[in-house]
């Protein structure tokens, strides 16, 4: 049984709940790297996550950011971030999400991101669009770079790794009107979806944190790429471009430049 957007848009409402219920408390956080934080709330959103969803949906594939994959039908297989934004949320920065998706045969099918501290629920059906609570939403009609708010994000070996997104980061800086961090990527997609911001771009990411925002994003009208231009970005995400068909070709060649 293939799982509804109404199905989904339930489900990440009830793990925002917990969400919502304890920000702001002091947390258990552990690092899974430097710092790539994990709180005992992350593994609360998860575990209901996925009881429920086993509960409705017995024998579904799903792939959680913190309990990683685990084995089912691959048919349908769920994407699951329980809570994005941990090191916000950590800080109490009030920027973090669920984000839902449904892969199906292959395609995503479905997505779901859901802001609980402002309700607004952010969602997606293959070839019907893109709503935010109930309303169609669609990208930006901006145009030129100048003119354009734009938003990224580093990765968590910005440390180590010199391929880092700082110098693009610096570019496009000096190119557009701003760059954010919002330190959410499903929220940096979700307000590329709705045009609160007009491009996004990001280097090494989980499934997890762009299934549904890629799909949102899609169905509201972005061009949804690696950096390269080329549409296999997904499920491995070693780059990601997000922007309206006007600004994206402007956004790859700039990604393109060396030194």
């Amino acid at each position: 049984m293939i799982p509804t957007l109404s199905e989904l848009e339930l489900l990440a409402r009830q793990a925002g709940n917990i969400l919502r219920r304890c920000y702001g408390l002091r947390h258990q956080v552990d690092n899974k790297g430097a710092i790539d934080l994990v709180t005992e709330v992350d593994r609360q959103s998860e575990a209901f996550l996925l009881d429920e969803i086993l509960r409705r949906f017995p024998g579904h594939r799903l792939l959680a950011e913190e309990s990683g994959n685990q084995a089912g039908d691959d048919c349908c297989l769920w994407l699951i971030d329980p809570l994005d934004g941990t090191v916000n949320y950590a800080h109490g920065v009030p920027v973090f999400a669920v984000s839902l998706a449904v892969q199906v045969d292959g395609a995503l099918r479905v997505g779901v991101i859901y802001d609980p501290l402002r309700d607004e629920c952010f969602s997606a059906e293959h070839g019907k669009g893109a709503w935010l609570n109930g309303e169609p939403i669609h990208v930006s009609q901006a145009r030129e770079l100048v003119n354009s708010l734009l938003v990224t994000g580093f990765p968590y070996d910005i440390h180590k790794n010199p391929v880092n997104n700082l110098d693009h980061y610096v570019r496009f800086s000096l190119l557009s009107q701003g760059v954010r961090r919002l330190g959410s990527a499903a929220l940096d997609l979700a307000y590329v979806a709705c045009g609160r911001f007009d491009g996004y771009w990001e280097l090494r990411l989980g499934a997890w944190d762009v299934a549904a925002g890629a799909l949102i994003a899609g169905e509201a009208g972005a061009i949804v790429t690696d950096i390269t231009g080329g549409p296999d970005y997904f499920p491995k995400v070693d780059s990601i471009l997000v922007a309206n068909p006007i600004l994206h070709p402007q956004m790859m060649a700039v990604l393109q430049r060396r030194g």
